[in-house]
């Protein structure tokens, strides 16, 4: 189970996020993942120089993969790729709108050459309507979609603080390609997958749109506040500190305004007495809650809170994260050194995942060359 898609050849034609993140994890289950970069190499590898000189962002979604430095608009090398896709499983590609076809390694022409060879497109707005050739980049689609209108406080929409569009695409197109193994194991035969971070972030978006097509009216901008269950917000303590907490039913309410505020007779009014009531007098609540969470600091709020088992976490800055007690952490080679990355969320029972290295441009070229020479 540690190595489940052990002899699994991928091929990438991938640059920036969301492919690399897809190939990462399908290399992190076993897979050869060849990545091909340009000779000037992804463009991802200098997004910043964070980490003993190399990119935060390569370093996260690149481990595990071989770097094959190739020009495809060179026959020679075209030729080369075209040889290892021949022996290849999985085939993905994020390149500009057109740029693989146009290569010659367009996702129809691979697959009518190579039946079992399952394709996988990665695009900014899918295939096909009016947006196909515009350049998509996370922040242009989280304002595309709406996310951004829904995100920050309510004088300024805000960024979500990490690419979450091409986050959400590289998830999305790793099912998919799990899904078409899967499939060409009963069928013999691949297919395409198409993901688009449009559309893999519209759909994040399912529970906004619904309030706006069915409710009439999408969610505001709250900032620290959930725009539809109150109280799930933040408070501060009498040590500057904040703690979010949240309520999910009528008995955790009336379990907080006893055991964490002492005022049980809260939990009663008719202005407090049901989600509906609350999420409408919100401000008032908010005034009552935040008044005994000033009288308090950090540790009695978090001890009264965890006593009557509400749910709440802390307000935490990068660097609480850094030393977070429930933060795993593996060691991950790199051409620069070690590197402290976080470990994959999905843990296999009984077995130790063990990161390959993180490869340097052109690292595995000529061991690829030769391996795959006519």
């Amino acid at each position: 189970m540690a190595n489940p898609l052990c002899g699994v050849l991928v091929v990438s034609l991938e640059q920036a996020v969301a492919a690399p993140l897809c190939t990462s994890r399908l290399a992190d289950g076993g897979a050869r993942v060849i990545k091909v970069e340009r000779p000037e190499g992804d463009f991802a590898r200098g997004y910043d120089s964070v980490v003993h000189g190399e990119s935060a962002y390569f370093v996260w979604i690149n481990r595990g993969k071989e770097s094959l430095v190739l020009d495809i608009k060179r026959a020679g090398d075209a030729a080369l790729l075209d040889r290892i896709v021949a022996r290849a499983d999985v085939f993905v590609q994020n390149l500009a709108p057109g740029a693989a076809e146009r290569a010659g390694f367009g996702s129809a022409a691979l697959r009518a050459r190579h039946p079992r060879l399952i394709t996988c497109d990665i695009s900014g707005y899918g295939e096909d309507g009016p947006y196909r050739d515009m350049k998509a980049y996370d922040l242009l689609v989280q304002s595309e979609v709406g996310l951004a209108s829904i995100t920050g406080v309510p004088e300024q929409a805000g960024r979500v603080g990490v690419s979450v569009a091409d986050i959400a695409c590289g998830m999305y197109a790793h099912a998919g390609i799990l899904q078409a193994l899967l499939e060409r194991e009963r069928t013999g035969r691949g297919s395409g997958v198409a993901v688009s971070l449009f559309d893999a972030l519209a759909d994040w978006m399912t529970v906004p749109l619904l309030h706006h097509d069915y409710g009439g009216k999408a969610p505001g901008r709250v900032g620290l506040s959930h725009p539809s269950i109150a109280p799930y917000s933040a408070f501060e303590t009498g040590d500057g500190r904040q703690v979010v907490l949240s309520i999910q039913n009528e008995r955790e309410w009336v379990l907080f305004c006893d055991g964490v505020l002492g005022n049980p007779g809260l939990a009663t009014d008719e202005r407090f007495s049901s989600n509906k009531s609350r999420v409408a007098n919100r401000p008032a609540l908010d005034a009552i809650i935040a008044r005994e969470f000033k009288a308090m600091d950090h540790a009695e709020a978090t001890r009264r809170l965890g006593a009557a088992r509400i749910a709440y976490g802390s307000l935490n800055q990068v660097s609480d994260l850094s030393a977070h007690a429930q933060l795993r952490r593996m060691t991950v080679a790199s051409p620069t050194g070690p590197v402290e990355a976080v470990a994959p969320p999905v843990q296999v029972r009984g077995e130790t995942f063990a990161p390959r290295p993180i490869p340097a441009l052109g690292q595995h070229s000529d061991a690829i060359r030769q391996e795959f020479a006519p």
